[in-house]
This record gives C-alpha cells, sequence and structure tokens, in this order.
C-alpha cells in the first residue's frame, strides 16, 4: 500500500477541517460533491507533465480534454515552452493555478499529485520514470523507452516493486483498425500465422555539428542530464526537425522512436513471440557525417519460437536513396497502399495490414465481421489517456501495460543491435540476453552517464511527505 496521502483522504481531511474552523462556505455547490452531471474534485485524477515540447502538450491535450484529470503542474528545461504549456493549461481552467518548474525532483515531491506525464527527449524517458515510480507516481510515458534494455528493466522493476499504474505513448492500440486488426489475427481468421511485414520511417541523415550559443530560453545542462558533454549546436533542439532525434547519444533513432509502433501493433497480434528463443540478424545504413548517426535504411529478419517470421524495415526519411533495405515494391503490390508505416499479419488463409486509418485484408468479408462475438477478445480503448485514468482510478492495467511495453522496445533494441553487428544474433526472452554473444550482451547493458549522475546515487526518491 502506498503510505502517501490519497487524494480522496487530502480532501475529506481538508473538509472536516474547514467546517470545523467555520471557514467552509455555509452552501457547497453540487458540482463539489460530483452531482449535477459533473466530476466532484476528489475523484479526479490530478496529473502533471514533465516535457511540454510539441509532443508533451499534444499529451497533455489529452488530459486536459477529460472531466476526470485535472492538470495542475507543467516541466521543462525550455522556458518557452513551459509557457506555452502552462498558457494551454490556464486557459482550459480559465484560472492561474498552474504551477511551473524547471527541475522535475520538485514536481514530483508533491504529494497532491497523483499522475504524471513524461515527454521529454529518449535519454530522459527511463530516469524520469524511475524516480515517478519511486515518488509514489502512476505514469504515462511517451515512446520509446530506455536507450538500453538495461534501462527498459530497470523501469520495470521499479513499476512492479512500487505497483504503479503505466501507460506506454504507443496510443496504436486505442485505434479501433488496429484492435480489429489484431483480433482478426489472435482469432485465426487469416488461418495459422506464418509471417510478419513491419515498417516505419527511418532516421534522417544531416545536421548541423557547428557549435553555436546556448539560447537564453534553455538549461543545456539540464537537458543533456545524463548524456555526455557536447557543444550545443543549431538544430539540436529545435521544436520542429531537431537533430536529438537520430542522434545515438540521446536515441536510437527511429528504429525505435517510429518503429515502436507498428513492432508493438506486431506483439499485439502475436504476442508468442516471446515464448521462446529467437534468432535476429539485419543490416543498416548509418549517416557519417552530420549530426545525425542513427539508421537511415534498415532491414531486420526475426525468427521466433513457433516458426512465425518477421522483416523489418525503415522506409526513406530525408534519405532517398532506394535500396534492398527500405525497397516495398512487393509489399505494394500484395497490399495495396503501403507508405510510412504499418503491420502487415500474412497467415495459411488469408492476410491482414494495418496502418493509421486505414485496415485492409485479403478477403473484404473478414473487415463486416462481429469482431465483439469472438471468443478471444482483446483490451478495448478509444482513448489513450483516457484509458490511463481509468486504470489509475481502479488499479487495473492499461491497454499498454509495463510488461508488453518492454518487450515492444526491446524488438527495437534488437533490431538495432543487429543492425550494428550484421550477423545472426540468438536472443532468449527468459533471460533477456543473447546466447553465447559477448560483444551484443555488451549492447543491451546501461551506459554510462556523466558526472554527477549516477544510476545508485542520483536515481533516489525525491524528498517528500
Amino acid at each position: 500500500m502506498n503510505p502517501k496521502l490519497t487524494r480522496r483522504s487530502f480532501i475529506r481531511t481538508n473538509l472536516t477541517l474547514a467546517l470545523a474552523a467555520g471557514t467552509f462556505p455555509s452552501i457547497i455547490p453540487a458540482s463539489a460533491l460530483g452531482r449535477g452531471g459533473k466530476i466532484a474534485p476528489g475523484n479526479r485524477v490530478v496529473v502533471a507533465c514533465i516535457g511540454t515540447g510539441p509532443q508533451g502538450r499534444g499529451v497533455m491535450g489529452g488530459f486536459l480534454s477529460q472531466a476526470d484529470a485535472q492538470v495542475v503542474a507543467v516541466c521543462d528545461v525550455k522556458q518557452d515552452q513551459l509557457e506555452l504549456a502552462r498558457t494551454a493549461v490556464n486557459s482550459r481552467y480559465a484560472n492561474s493555478d498552474c504551477k511551473t518548474y524547471n527541475d522535475f525532483r520538485e514536481l514530483l515531491a508533491r504529494p497532491d499529485i497523483d499522475a504524471v506525464s513524461i515527454a521529454t527527449p529518449d535519454h530522459w524517458h527511463v530516469h524520469v520514470g524511475v524516480c515517478a515510480a519511486r515518488a509514489g507516481k502512476d505514469m504515462y510515458l511517451e515512446k520509446p523507452m530506455g536507450l538500453s534494455l538495461a534501462e527498459d528493466q530497470m523501469l520495470r522493476r521499479e513499476v512492479q516493486k512500487h505497483q504503479r499504474v503505466f501507460q506506454f505513448g504507443t496510443q496504436q492500440r486505442s485505434g479501433r483498425e488496429f484492435w480489429r486488426a489484431c483480433q482478426l489475427v489472435r482469432n485465426g481468421r487469416i488461418g495459422k500465422l506464418k509471417h510478419i511485414n513491419v515498417w516505419a520511417p527511418a532516421s534522417a541523415p544531416g545536421g548541423s555539428t557547428t557549435p553555436v550559443p546556448v539560447p537564453d530560453t534553455i538549461n543545456y545542462d539540464r537537458w543533456l542530464g545524463p548524456a555526455r558533454l557536447t557543444p550545443y549546436t543549431a538544430e539540436k533542439c529545435l521544436d520542429n526537425g531537431k537533430t536529438w532525434w537520430f542522434n545515438s547519444d540521446y536515441a536510437l533513432g527511429f528504429v525505435a522512436g517510429w518503429g515502436v509502433h507498428p513492432l508493438d501493433i506486431a506483439l499485439w497480434g502475436h504476442p508468442n513471440m516471446f515464448h521462446g528463443k529467437m534468432t535476429v540478424e539485419g543490416k543498416g545504413i548509418f549517416p557519417t557525417e552530420g549530426a545525425c548517426n542513427t539508421s537511415v535504411a534498415w532491414k531486420v529478419d526475426f525468427k521466433f519460437a513457433d516458426g512465425v517470421t518477421m522483416d523489418f524495415r525503415g522506409t526513406p526519411t530525408g534519405y532517398k536513396e532506394v535500396n534492398a533495405l527500405n525497397n516495398l515494391t512487393a509489399w505494394r503490390e500484395k497490399y495495396g497502399l503501403v507508405q510510412d508505416h504499418g503491420t502487415a499479419f500474412e497467415g495459411a488463409d488469408g492476410w491482414v495490414v494495418v496502418k493509421r486509418g486505414n485496415l485492409r485484408a485479403s478477403k473484404e468479408s473478414l473487415l463486416e465481421e462481429p469482431m465483439e462475438t469472438y471468443k478471444l477478445q482483446l483490451p478495448r480503448s478509444s482513448h489513450h489517456q483516457k484509458n490511463f485514468l481509468d486504470c489509475v482510478r481502479s488499479r487495473a492495467r492499461t491497454v499498454c501495460p509495463i510488461e508488453e511495453s518492454v518487450q515492444a522496445d526491446a524488438l527495437c533494441q534488437l533490431s538495432d543491435i543487429a543492425t550494428r553487428l550484421e550477423r545472426k544474433l540468438t536472443f532468449d526472452p527468459r533471460s533477456e540476453k543473447f546466447v553465447r554473444d559477448d560483444e551484443a550482451n555488451r549492447k543491451l547493458q546501461l551506459r554510462p552517464m556523466r558526472s554527477p549522475f549516477t544510476y545508485n546515487d542520483w536515481l533516489k526518491s525525491p524528498k517528500h511527505t
């Protein structure tokens, strides 16, 4: 049981004290008690948002749209983004109550906050998540997860240890077309599953490497955090077109940043891929000039213990050369429209392919079947933040719980490692290690952190009461 003062007990205690002191209004509005079709304040989930760039504000907007959530604080190391978020929150509630923070640990120390959304740059995701779990906060974590599988494992341990509700930002699981596609596959409507094709936008090349002065609006040292000390460059931290997305100091690139979306759907449709040893081998193209150095094209082949195979590729983003790694012509001819991202399941009796806003099948009649009558029913969610809020109150598993989220992220980690080593690897999901391959296993380990950041000392729970 979490020892912190709960939101409801806080409300009850202060209500009693206010009445005793004669300071509470003699007439209490019905809305404060949850009548009149409104949510009582004590039943709202109190949310704070850590990381308020364009993606973070987008996630925050999902919480602001929910009547059973109250956003009370925002945190960012970029002052202009922080002000945009504060203004959006205050505008939504028609007040000036939203508090701002530059250090997320100060925000986590507030006992009134129930849950946080985390939408920082990738290299901060796990560090903030671990601190949030230890501070007793439920969390909505933007994808991808960690810069190594060991980071993913660390966050999973903390979430499980502290019994936190966790939602991963792989919001496609809240899309009806993805639910329908995986329902078809899991219920055998395309026959025995044989193969999966997955594709996502690859990283972009280029980016300036020329040092420039740090803008007054950003605390660059805090932005770097545990990453190695490097000069600030013109395009590194742009709100749009940022190069940190594609730099291995801060991210795995789009093999994870975008790839986790269709890979997660592949996992949802075929969870057995982690039920035994798998092989993985791949090739990738990595830029040698400019700030961006993550794969701009790749092809990764998986073979799972049950015989199902998977082909994962990156589609051109800035890097326009069409080659054997990113040529999707055969898939277009088979499935029809194949562009930036998608997941295709092939079975003995047909196929189904899904991307955002589009679901197709080899037999159109499959798409007309009443899937609610199927024997196996996957979790239903029509709104990712709403699903999270519901689970915060019920303590149920979200549509993207920590265990499955780590597996989806692991597929990205394995893909990146395979493209860098360019040899067949065998991964054992039980031990979460490669079989007899020390070099590959070293790439699963925690990265060094620059002083004064350490995994043991710095990631301590913030002091709170």
